[in-house]
């Protein structure tokens, strides 16, 4: 049997063990030694006497795949991008942050929704897990919106869909995983992810007053805020503010020149600023080690998927379907911005059955060299492109809608993570309450997506600058 047909028929294992409701990490890790396994048997002719033999060599090569990837210095970006998020919590920087949203956005039509969405926006501003956002926000955001009549699941939904934000809006633990798989520069793509994520929010918070003008009942703006209480609500939110700038000065350096660290130590400076606050507004011993453990555990299920998926990923390598499905999409007779779009269609079908660090984990490493091969190579001049743009920036492009298509997959049913923790730190709550409040948003992602693909200058303008 050749190499491609046992790679299609493993790979078909593996999503017949995720549907099944294997965890990614291990159905992939499985898979991927399986399929090691078997390789290199076929090679022995599946001689029976061979078989430790190429038992061993799976093994050898499973077993320092997790430590030779995970050892990559970008990664260590997201424990301390978590852990900013968790200690700006705990340090109160998100109700201060929620308290100016309502005083300054609440008098527009469903004025709390839309505050609760840009609040989640600025907080997603140093806060790199979308969970750890639809946390926080579930516990500030949907009391004060049950209070003035919103209905407990489309309040719900804000909190979900407001938290997927975390995804692009930098620091953004998805990015940094998708820029380390394809191997592209990660200050570019963090970079990239600002306008599209602002933008994600304008349109959340425009299908938002867009139902509040047209529903009856649906949301009454909150009014009454003095000028005087506006500005009094600056101060205690500006702590974010200048975080954000200076992990943005200190790793693109605005002011001309080389930068002054790299987005790990940006990271790290920021995580450090954060914490010096919370200590400040006085932090107990006991917050402190909360905000701790939940980083930590955050951040080893995002590792364990990555160690498992990156043996799979070994296992494709010497399988040769990368570089098959690639030749294969390339033949196709149809518009290479036919396929694109059909791609993005196929991963909001995976995001219904698998998390979203999962899904891209997998797919990436047979997706991405076919999209870069649509539009012309990894080296491609953007006047001899496809969709008009270099190498480098189409992967910047494909990157930032891979992970607005992972937003998505973290508020679809059956497993849409951000509407289980939801659900679950509120007790009112089901599960299907909350897919059932966050369904409207699902029009604003398609909106989204369709005008990142048409004005793709939306995504590419800003990293560009950065030569």
């Amino acid at each position: 049997m050749e190499p491609i047909e046992i790679g299609l028929i493993v790979s078909g294992g593996l999503l017949v063990f995720v549907v099944l409701g294997m965890r990614v990490a291990f159905a992939a890790g499985l898979a991927g030694l399986v399929g090691l396994i078997w390789i290199f048997w076929a090679k022995k002719g599946y001689d029976p006497e061979a078989f430790m033999w190429a038992l061993g060599i799976a093994a050898k090569i499973a077993g320092q795949v997790p430590h030779s990837k995970v050892a990559n210095q970008a990664l260590s970006l997201i424990p301390t991008f978590i852990l900013i998020g968790y200690l700006a919590y705990y340090a109160g920087l998100t109700k201060a942050l929620f308290e100016a949203a309502k005083r300054w956005i609440a008098w527009v039509p469903g004025g709390l929704a839309v505050a609760t969405v840009f609040a989640t926006a600025g907080f997603a501003a140093v806060s790199g897990a979308s969970i750890a956002t639809s946390a926080v926000f579930a516990r500030i955001a949907i009391p004060e919106m049950l209070k003035i009549g919103y209905d407990k699941k489309f309040a719900a939904g804000v909190v979900a869909a407001g938290g997927t934000l975390a995804s692009l809006i930098p620091p953004s633990a998805i990015l940094v995983i998708y820029a380390i798989i394809v191997e592209q520069d990660v200050g570019k793509l963090l970079l990239a992810g600002f306008i599209p994520g602002a933008f994600s929010a304008l349109i959340y918070a425009g299908l938002i007053i867009g139902m509040a003008l047209t529903i009856k009942g649906f949301g009454p703006p909150v009014s009454g805020y003095t000028w005087k209480e506006r500005f009094a609500s600056l101060p205690p939110s500006l702590p974010i503010v200048f975080v954000v700038f200076i992990i943005v000065v200190f790793i693109y350096n605005p002011f001309g020149g080389d930068a002054w660290g790299t987005p790990t130590e940006g990271g790290a400076l920021g995580a450090f600023v954060v914490f010096c606050m919370a200590v400040f507004k006085g932090m107990r011993w006991a917050e402190l080690k909360d905000a701790l453990l939940e980083s930590a555990k955050l951040s080893v299920m995002i590792f364990t998927i990555i160690w498992g998926v990156l043996i799979y990923v070994r296992f494709l390598g010497f399988a040769d379907l990368p570089g098959a499905f690639s030749d294969w999409v390339t033949s196709l007779d149809y518009s290479p911005m036919l396929i694109l779009i059909m791609i993005l269609l196929a991963y909001a079908v995976l995001g219904m059955f698998m998390d979203a660090i999962g899904m891209l984990l997998l797919t990436l490493p047979v997706v991405y060299p076919a999209v870069m091969a649509l539009n012309g190579g990894e080296a491609v001049s953007a006047a001899e492109s496809t969709f008009g743009m270099s190498g480098p920036m189409c992967a910047v492009w494909f990157g930032i809608l891979v992970v607005k298509m992972a937003e998505f997959c973290l508020i679809t049913p059956p497993i849409g993570l951000n509407c289980f923790v939801v659900a679950g730190v509120r007790d009112d709550l089901s599960v299907q309450d909350v897919f059932r409040g966050v369904a409207p948003f699902f029009v604003a992602d398609a909106i989204t997506i369709g005008l990142l693909i048409a004005f793709p200058a939306i995504v590419i303008w800003l990293p560009s600058l950065a030569g």
